[in-house]
């Protein structure tokens, strides 16, 4: 199956390198899935329970991240730390269809839960995105320590008004999920429920998911959000940590008024 996906492979390897370069994947954080197809595949792989139905996701084959895949070796090798799986044809299960002789004992992310939860609801509701991503930014993390922040409204006034590219190329703002447990039931239904309405899900205090067509889009939208949460610390910093007034409503309205 690798050689019909040698331009996914290539672009796996490129924005793993993004995401190790800026300290958004420190030791084996971040992992992501793409979708590919529904097509029947022969395997004699255990095949695993799931722990809820994902109907819409019926055959489908996904590649996706390793268990404990660091992303500085993802960015020489993805074969090595991912899989191909395929959920089965009632959504009840899954099985490895392929994977690299050098991950024979390897299991899918430790983040399944979420990414099959985000996927069925993107399938349903005939999204264009197919592909998710999870990847600590250290920006945003940052700012869901600061209360004040931990509030959805406050948090896309914030990074809207600090930066001319956010307001303009995330028009939807972000979706805030409040601290749950990471791998938990929980926090895959929470994240889902803001993916719905939003191309992005911030983690309190722990991280953010992204959804898009393709990976180098999942990054964008991150590292445009990440840009307006640096320049909110810079100005911080040199306001003696008064609050930056920021775009103004009159030029935030003019920004979303440009057609593209």
């Amino acid at each position: 199956m690798y050689k019909e996906h040698n331009s996914l492979f290539s672009e796996i390897k490129q924005v793993a390198r993004y995401l190790w370069k800026r300290g958004w994947a420190e030791k084996n954080a971040g992992n992501f899935s793409v979708r590919l197809s529904a097509k029947a595949v022969a395997s004699k792989e255990q095949i695993y329970p799931l722990e809820q139905e994902f109907s819409a996701l019926a055959n489908q084959i996904f590649l996706i991240s390793i268990k404990g895949s660091r992303m500085r070796n993802m960015a020489k090798n993805p074969k090595r730390n991912t899989l191909f799986i395929q959920i089965g044809p009632k959504g009840q299960n899954f099985q490895v269809i392929h994977r690299n002789k050098h991950a024979q004992q390897a299991e899918p992310t430790s983040e399944l839960s979420a990414h099959l939860t985000i996927h069925n609801m993107l399938v349903n509701s005939a999204s264009t995105a197919r592909v998710v991503m999870h990847t600590h930014v250290t920006e945003l993390i940052a700012l869901t320590h600061i209360p004040q922040f931990c509030n959805e409204t406050a948090l896309n006034n914030l990074l809207w008004s600090m930066h001319p590219e956010t307001v303009m190329f995330v028009p939807g703002g972000v979706g805030f999920v409040p601290f749950e447990l990471p791998g938990s039931a929980a926090i895959a239904e929470l994240t889902t429920q803001k993916l719905a309405n939003h191309q992005i899900a911030i983690w309190e205090k722990h991280g953010a998911f992204s959804v898009a067509s393709s990976l180098q889009d999942c990054f964008d939208t991150l590292d445009i959000l990440a840009k307006s949460a640096k320049i909110y610390f810079m100005l911080r910093n040199s306001l003696e940590n008064e609050d930056p007034p920021g775009l103004t409503s009159e030029q935030l309205e003019r920004l979303r008024n440009i057609v593209f």
